[in-house]
């Protein structure tokens, strides 16, 4: 099942996780990270409620940035960037290998999202808080 427009998907077929890796790669034209991770360790994020005591609004974007492995280093969190002055990401815990943050609608967050492969050492990739959400939903519907 296929999730937003960014390549999330739900695989509801048993499978190992090398197995998933080389048919993803088998299917895509070019080469690419691929990011995986098991329902279970979603289910876990989502029950922590990481962002019960952040306010949002409609120009704070919760999100979620899945890494490819365990990081390789750990920097101190919560972080702002940039470090000073009115922040554009701000990263609030890391849960295993999903860093959860906050973003404002602005042109250089992109420019911040890109900086985490280098922050954390290991390449990741970003969803918004509500992909996190659906994907439960879909898993949770699978075992009804």
């Amino acid at each position: 099942m296929n999730i937003g427009a960014a390549g999330t998907f739900v695989i509801q077929q048993p499978i190992t996780l090398a197995g998933l890796r080389a048919e993803l790669s088998r299917w895509l034209p070019f080469e690419c990270e691929i990011t995986i991770c098991r329902g279970s360790e979603v289910a876990r994020l989502v029950s922590r409620d990481p962002f019960a005591n952040e306010r949002g609004g409609p120009q704070v974007v919760r999100f979620v940035r899945v890494l490819s492995r365990k990081p390789l280093s750990e920097p101190a969190l919560p972080m702002r960037l940039p470090a000073s002055g009115r922040w554009l990401v701000k990263l609030l815990a890391r849960h295993e290998r999903f860093v959860v943050g906050l973003y404002r609608r602005h042109m250089r967050v992109i420019g911040y999202l890109g900086a985490l492969d280098r922050l954390f050492g290991v390449p990741g990739t970003t969803r918004n808080w509500s992909t996190i959400l659906a994907i439960t939903k879909a898993l949770a519907e699978r075992r009804v």
